[in-house]
């Protein structure tokens, strides 16, 4: 009898670890997608796109499903799944592993504004520049749609939702980026402000780096608070730990937990 997998994705840690996973024998694994992408890169073993319907919405289907364990690999800012997991996995007393990778860090000579929400970033940015390069993602525009003197250049994999503000200008782009292609950008652009979310991760670090080298202040939305009791492990690799799996005498998950009864 095979052990079933939830993994909750959308990053490139849970493409890895469905990859890792869809290939070991007596291990399924089911990856589900948000849907806020169009066209997601492939993955390995089965997967679902689009919502749960909730914490109750996913609880049902942990238990119709017969999942046995649930790995949370979403964004670093994706707390409403992560909380619904927290709560679904609760209620049917699976296993939960969350996966955050490494959020940044300033170095020296980092200018770095912390803030604790977009809204947070749009009431400083005046004081701070006047050419804002805005790699916070395609949702939450909103927030800077009232700053109708400052110019902004938008980046996003997928075309951004209004409101904006008036004088934006929107580059469709995926990362890695180089430092070489971030330099080139804030230099074309003439910008004078980065603001993002401390995503973490190599693929969109270099924004930060070329931030540094030309001297521009950033501004660093922090990471949204987990839920009580949920302590999570940086890497694929620590999932596999918590599961068991990184064991060489066992090939299926060791999974410890009560009977929450028939699923």
């Amino acid at each position: 009898m095979s052990t079933h997998i939830l993994v909750l994705g959308g990053t490139t840690e849970a493409r890895l670890l469905a990859a890792d996973l869809a290939a070991r024998p007596g291990v399924r694994v089911t990856t589900s997608l948000a849907g806020r992408v169009s066209r997601p890169a492939a993955l390995e073993g089965d997967v679902r796109i689009g919502g749960f319907g909730g914490a109750e919405g996913l609880a049902d289907w942990l238990r119709e499903h017969r999942v046995d364990a649930v790995a949370d690999a979403t964004h670093p800012f994706a707390a409403g799944i992560t909380a619904h997991a927290a709560c679904a996995t609760a209620a049917t007393g699976l296993p939960l592993v969350v996966l955050r990778r490494p959020g940044w860090r300033p170095g020296p000579g980092d200018r770095w504004h912390l803030v604790d929400s977009l809204e947070a970033a749009a009431d400083l940015l005046p004081g701070i520049g006047r050419r804002v390069l805005l790699t916070t993602g395609r949702l939450g525009l909103a927030a800077f749609a009232r700053l109708t003197e400052l110019h902004f250049v938008v980046r996003s994999v997928e075309p951004p939702e209004p409101p904006m503000p008036p004088d934006t200008v929107v580059l469709s782009a995926r990362g890695p980026f180089t430092l070489a292609d971030e330099s080139r950008l804030l230099r074309a652009h003439r910008i004078d402000v980065l603001v993002t979310k401390d995503s973490g991760g190599a693929a969109t670090e270099a924004k930060l780096t070329a931030a540094r080298e030309l001297g521009l202040p950033v501004v660093v939305v922090r990471r949204p608070a987990l839920p009580e009791g949920v302590t999570p492990v940086p890497d694929v690799a620590g999932v596999l730990d918590r599961l068991g799996l990184d064991r060489p005498d066992r090939d299926l998950p060791d999974l410890d937990r009560p009977d929450p009864g028939p699923r």
